[in-house]
């Protein structure tokens, strides 16, 4: 599939590609990015590259994720958001912010933008999120966008070759007013 290009009040979410290299290299250089995520560490110049130059394209290309740089109107880079198909409608959503633009409700705007997208345009029925237990910043991102933290897988992450307890949570296209592509019998209804 062709990248597509998302647009909210404050922010344009769209692919990153070669041109943006540079902007993705500095952001990352934040130790939280480097601490809470499964990027690599160090992060180096070629990481970048492999980034926006094989790993955003080939996503896109094949279906299995779908990342969007989230840029202000003035074009800066305020972060970073991929939803990685996990099975048959349903998608995992991942996300980091760079330092300089944190605490401003742009990764959260981000979210619910790529949500609904997913939810209208890809079918997706159930979309997750996991963070490592303790990243606070990611699940007060998660909870503001509606996510119901359903519990903590333990052993539910590998990051940088060492598994990590995680918290898990999922958003539904009816938690944003949106119709589900199948039909949804929860538990005890």
């Amino acid at each position: 599939m062709e990248p597509v290009t998302l647009t909210t009040a404050r922010l344009l979410l769209r692919a990153v590609g070669p041109a943006d290299t540079e902007a993705v290299y500095q952001a990352v250089q934040d130790p939280d990015i480097q601490r809470w995520t499964t990027i690599p560490s160090p992060y180096l110049p070629e990481h970048a590259r492999g980034f926006t130059e094989e790993m955003v394209p080939g996503g896109w290309a094949d279906g299995s994720m779908f990342t969007f740089g989230v840029f202000l109107p003035d074009g800066d880079l305020a972060g970073m958001l991929a939803i990685t198909m996990r099975s048959l409608s349903t998608g995992e959503v991942g996300f980091w912010a760079a330092k300089e633009h944190r605490g401003r409700g742009y990764v959260t705007e981000a979210v619910l933008a790529t949500a609904r997208w997913a939810f209208t345009r890809m079918s997706v029925d159930r979309l997750e999120w996991r963070a490592e237990v303790g990243n606070r910043p990611s699940r007060a991102v998660a909870e503001r966008a509606g996510f119901t933290v359903e519990g903590t897988l333990r052993s539910g992450l590998n990051n940088k070759g060492v598994r990590r307890d995680c918290w898990v949570g999922s958003l539904l296209p009816s938690d944003l007013g949106l119709p589900s592509s199948a039909p949804y019998l929860p538990a005890g209804g």
